[in-house]
């Protein structure tokens, strides 16, 4: 897949790995590129055989992203779409999007609201990010659609980042899934964490999650019933590190 990064999140993650890019808006504004060229980055990663395209934290982009989109579309572009957001997405927004992104790709941060606002700076972050899962699993369902290359083509993907010390409230974001939405969904659960950025002097995000608290994780997935998606291996932080200083390849491994 071939992603197109888009700066300035609307979370303020202490502990954001992306963070060169997605907190310095002084120097993101550098970076600005026309809708024009956005629809042609676009089809340049079309021609050069990339499967989809995901806009990573598109949320605050959209009306900019559906312009490009309708130069692009006319021009050729086809391949799916893909929504890739924290989830403090407006449902209205989200609804006027039907039809357009092909695929979800949602965080699930937090269940308690005060660690949203402790640790991303945002109000009322559980009830935004589960409404706005309500409308994405309305919009493409439970089951993902795969292609005859085996690739999905449409669906929804929940992703939950487990965080040292229960911050993520791990059991009760599956609990709401599987009751509210469907254990059948797909979920994507993360080991990957690691402090840095502010989290590196913040108390209880200071260290990686233990192994421990990973398996206990891993347990719920068996006690809900979720049986469709991916879960990181437990040593994922040792190779998950992108520095956006090479912004061609951020992501070496």
């Amino acid at each position: 897949m071939g992603n197109i990064f888009l700066g300035n999140c609307n979370l303020r993650c202490v502990y954001c790995q992306n963070f060169q890019i997605s907190q310095n808006w002084r120097e993101e504004r550098k970076n600005e590129v026309s809708f024009e060229r956005m629809a042609e980055m676009m089809l340049e990663l079309q021609a050069k055989g990339v499967e989809a395209i995901g806009f990573v934290s598109p949320t605050h982009f959209v009306p900019q992203i559906v312009r490009a989109l309708s130069i692009a579309i006319p021009r050729g572009l086809e391949i799916p779409l893909v929504y890739n957001t924290n989830a403090n997405d407006s449902v209205e927004v989200l609804r006027l999007l039907d039809g357009i992104f092909d695929i979800y790709l949602p965080d699930l941060k937090y269940s308690e609201e005060d660690f949203g606002y402790m640790y991303s700076k945002v109000r009322s972050y559980p009830e935004i990010s589960r409404a706005a899962a309500k409308e994405m699993h309305r919009q493409v369902g439970s089951d993902l659609v795969y292609g005859e290359d085996g690739l999905v083509k449409r669906g929804l993907i929940i992703r939950h980042l487990v965080l040292p010390n229960n911050i993520a409230s791990s059991e009760e974001t599956l609990r709401w899934i599987a009751t509210e939405l469907d254990n059948r969904v797909t979920l994507s659960v993360m080991s990957q964490y690691y402090p840095t950025h502010k989290a590196l002097t913040t108390e209880l995000l200071d260290r990686r999650i233990r192994e421990s608290e990973y398996d206990k994780v891993m347990l719920l997935l068996d006690k809900y019933g979720f049986e469709n998606g991916w879960a990181q291996e437990y040593e994922s932080h040792e190779y998950y590190r992108p520095d956006f200083s090479d912004r061609l390849e951020p992501f070496k491994v």
